[in-house]
C-alpha cells in the first residue's frame, strides 16, 4: 500500500499524522495522490510487466497491491495460468525477504485448497514468487457483487476451509529416517479476500500465505513437539505470530498470544460470518448475529460461539467445527434463494456514465471512542498495525467498529453521496443521499446498506456521524514544489456537478461543516472569507453534495461531487464554483476542511434494537423461506 501523501512530504509539520484519520478507505486510491507519487506506482506496475513478458509469459494482467508488493497474471508459453507476487525493492531486506519465508512455507502443503508454489525467484535485486492461480474471484470481490450468500453455498465453503485447518494442524515435517513430527502450521490471515472461489465448481483456495508461520503451541495448547535440545531453545516467551487483518483474526492472535492452529479457527469464522451476513468484518454478530441469517440451526449455532467473548466457549465451538462439519457438509437444502430487500434508507441507481472511483471521508475520529487503554501493541512498529490498529480499532466497542467496517463497504461500490446519522435518547436518525452508480449491484448493496442501519440501531449513544462518498477520479489537484508559494488552479479547470431539476421541497437550509454542524475542531484548515461566502451562497441554491478542501504543504487536493436540482440556477451555481477556484491561491495552512448539504426530506428514524431476531433455515428445505 502506498504511504500517505502526508508522510511523504518532506516537510513534515505538525498536521500530518493527524491528516491520516480521514482516510476510512483500506488503501489509497491512486487518483489520490499527488502525480509525482501516482506515476512512481504506474511506473513500477509498467516495469513488472515489461520483465514478465521479456521472461515468456502473455496476458499479463494486474491483480492488485499490497503492504509489501505487487500481484500480477499470467499465462506461461505452456498454457498454465499463474500468479506473480514482487516485492517492493524499496523496503528493507528483511522485509523483501518475507516473500521467500512466504513461498517456502505454501511449499509445506500439498493440497487441492491451496495453490500450488511453482517456483521463488530473483531477478536483480527484485524477488518474485510464481504460484499457480487460484480460478474465479476473492470471496469479498464475490460477495460484494452477490450480497450475502446463500446458506447451502455457505455450509459447503465451510467444509472446505476445515479440511485446509485439518490439513495445516496434521502437517508433519518428514525426517531423515521418514518418522516425522506433527508441526501445526497457521496460516494467519484467513479472511474473504484471501478466499478464492470458483463460481463453476464452487472449489475454494485459500491464498496468501505471507503471515504464515510453524505454530508454537498445539490446538489442546501445548507447546509443539520439538524434543531435547530443540524444545529447551524454542522460544516460548514471544510470539511468532504475524498481525494479520483485524477485522477478522481472533482475540488471542491481536493479542499476541503464542501462534496456535486457534488463530484460524477465528479467521474461518470472521470469513464464513462476513460472507453470510453480507459484511466486511467479523464484529458485527452481537447486533446482527449468526442465529439470525437463516443459516441451519447448528451451523448458526457453532458459528455464534466461535466468535463468543468467552474462549473457553470458542475452544469448544473450534473442536465442534472440526470434528462436525464432516457431517453437516451433507446438511439438505433446497434451491439457492437470493432475497431482495428493500432497502431502510433510500437508494437511487443510476447508469454509470464515466468510472467511478469511490473515497469515503468520516468523521470517525469522534466516533465512539471508549476511554483508551494501555495496550501491548501501542509501540509496535508494523505497517498493517498502523494501517489498522493504532488509527482504527484501538480502544472501539465491537459494534462500533462493525459500524464504521459498514461505511468503509459502501465505498466499495460506484458510489457517491452522502449520509448523516443522529442519535439520541430515543433511537438514530439518518439523513442520506446514496447514488449508486451500477444497478445490477443494487441488492448486493441494498444489503450492505440495510446492515449499516442494524447496526446504528444497535448503538446506544447522543451524538452525529457524517460522511462524504466522492468519485476520486474528478479529484483536482494542485501541486507545488515550493511549500511557501500558494497553490493555483490550473487553466480550465473546473469543479463538475450534474443538473437533476427536482421539484421544491420545505426543506432548512443548513450550512454546516463537514463533520459536525457548526465550526468543527478536527478541521485544521481556515478557509478564506472569500471561499466561505461562495460556499454561503451555493448553500442558498437547491443542490445535494459535497466539497472537500485538502491542504498538504506541497500538494492541494479538491474534492467534490455536486449535483443542482433547480436548472434555472445553473449560470449561478457555476459562477460561485468558478469564483472559488480563483481564490485557492488564498489557502494558506494545512489540513482539512468541508461542506455537505442532503436532502433532508428523506430523514429515516428507527427505534434502538439490541440485536437481530433469530432467524435459522427450516428443517424441511421444501418450506417457502
Amino acid at each position: 500500500m502506498p504511504e500517505n501523501t502526508a508522510a511523504k512530504t518532506n516537510n513534515k509539520t505538525e498536521y500530518d499524522s493527524q491528516l491520516q484519520h480521514f482516510y476510512i478507505n483500506e488503501e489509497q486510491s491512486i487518483y489520490l495522490m499527488s502525480h509525482q507519487d501516482a506515476q512512481k506506482i504506474k511506473d513500477w506496475v509498467d516495469l513488472c510487466e515489461s520483465q514478465l513478458r521479456q521472461h515468456g509469459f502473455s496476458q499479463i494482467e494486474f491483480i492488485g497491491k499490497g503492504a509489501y508488493g505487487f500481484v500480477f497474471g499470467g499465462l506461461s508459453p505452456a498454457g498454465n495460468h499463474y500468479v506473480f507476487k514482487f516485492s517492493r525493492i524499496n523496503l528493507p531486506q528483511h522485509i523483501q525477504d518475507r516473500l521467500e519465508e512466504e513461498a517456502w512455507m505454501q511449499q509445506q502443503l500439498d493440497h487441492d485448497n491451496i495453490p500450488a508454489v511453482i517456483e521463488y525467484t530473483r531477478i536483480k535485486k527484485q524477488s518474485i514468487l510464481i504460484m499457480e492461480r487460484a480460478k474465479g474471484m476473492d470471496l469479498e470481490q464475490f460477495s460484494l457483487k452477490h450480497g450475502p450468500l446463500p446458506p447451502r453455498l455457505v455450509v459447503s465453503i465451510a467444509a472446505q476451509l476445515r479440511d485446509i485447518l485439518w490439513a495445516m494442524r496434521t502437517f508433519q515435517e518428514q525426517s531423515p529416517d521418514g518418522q516425522g513430527d506433527i508441526k501445526p502450521i497457521v496460516h494467519g490471515d484467513i479472511k474473504p479476500s484471501n478466499v478464492v472461489i470458483d463460481p463453476e465448481t464452487e472449489t475454494v483456495k485459500l491464498i496468501d500465505w505471507g503471515s504464515s508461520v510453524f505454530a508454537q503451541l498445539d490446538s489442546q495448547g501445548q507447546p509443539v513437539g520439538d524434543t531435547g535440545i530443540n524444545m529447551m531453545s524454542a522460544d516460548h516467551q514471544h510470539t511468532n505470530a504475524k498481525l494479520g487483518d483485524v477485522y477478522f483474526i481472533g482475540e488471542e492472535q491481536l493479542n499476541g498470544t503464542l501462534s496456535s492452529p486457534r488463530f484460524d479457527e477465528q479467521g474461518t469464522a470472521g470469513t464464513l460470518y462476513a460472507i453470510a451476513s453480507g459484511q466486511s468484518c467479523r464484529y458485527g454478530h452481537k447486533a446482527i448475529p449468526a442465529t439470525a441469517l437463516g443459516l441451519p440451526i447448528e451451523f448458526a449455532r457453532t458459528l455464534q460461539t466461535l466468535l463468543d467473548d468467552d474462549p473457553r466457549k470458542r475452544q469448544q465451538a473450534g473442536d465442534y467445527f472440526i470434528r462436525e462439519m464432516p457431517r453437516m457438509r451433507h446438511l439438505v437444502f433446497g434451491e439457492d434463494q437470493w432475497p431482495s430487500h428493500k432497502p431502510l434508507v433510500p437508494v437511487w441507481s443510476h447508469q454509470k456514465t464515466v468510472a467511478i472511483d469511490t473515497v469515503v471521508y468520516n468523521s470517525r475520529k469522534t466516533f465512539l471512542r471508549e476511554e483508551q487503554q494501555d495496550h501491548y501493541l501501542a509501540d509496535v512498529n508494523d505497517v498493517e498495525l498502523e494501517k489498522y490498529y493504532k488509527n482504527f480499532m484501538h480502544g472501539m466497542g465491537k459494534t462500533e467498529r462493525a459500524f464504521l467496517a459498514s461505511i468503509s463497504r459502501l465505498g466499495k461500490y460506484p458510489l457517491v453521496g452522502g449520509l448523516g446519522i443522529h442519535w439520541d435518547e430515543k433511537g438514530v436518525h439518518i439523513d442520506s443521499s446514496l447514488n449508486l452508480y451500477e444497478p445490477e449491484l443494487q441488492p448486493a448493496f441494498t444489503a450492505a446498506v440495510n446492515n449499516m442501519v442494524h447496526l446504528a440501531r444497535s448503538i446506544h449513544r447522543v451524538g452525529i456521524f457524517k460522511c462524504c462518498m466522492f468519485n476520486a477520479r474528478v479529484t483536482l489537484h494542485m501541486e507545488q514544489d515550493n511549500p511557501d508559494k500558494p497553490f493555483k488552479a490550473p487553466d480550465n479547470a473546473e469543479i463538475p456537478f450534474e443538473v437533476t431539476p427536482a421539484p421544491p421541497v420545505e426543506e432548512p437550509s443548513r450550512l454546516h461543516s463537514y463533520f459536525e454542524d457548526g465550526e468543527d475542531p478536527e478541521e485544521l484548515l481556515v478557509l478564506p472569507d472569500p471561499i466561505r461566502k461562495q460556499v454561503e451562497r451555493l448553500n442558498q441554491i437547491r443542490h445535494t453534495g459535497c466539497i472537500i478542501f485538502e491542504s498538504l504543504p506541497r500538494h492541494l487536493k479538491l474534492h467534490s461531487y455536486y449535483v443542482l436540482l433547480d436548472e434555472s440556477k445553473e449560470e449561478e451555481f457555476r459562477d460561485a464554483l468558478r469564483i472559488i477556484l480563483e481564490n485557492i491561491p488564498l489557502i494558506d495552512g494545512q489540513g482539512i476542511s468541508g461542506f455537505m448539504k442532503l436532502p433532508y426530506k428523506n430523514t429515516r428514524s428507527f427505534s434502538h434494537l439490541e440485536c437481530q431476531p433469530d432467524h435459522f433455515y427450516p428443517r424441511n428445505p421444501k418450506e417457502q423461506l
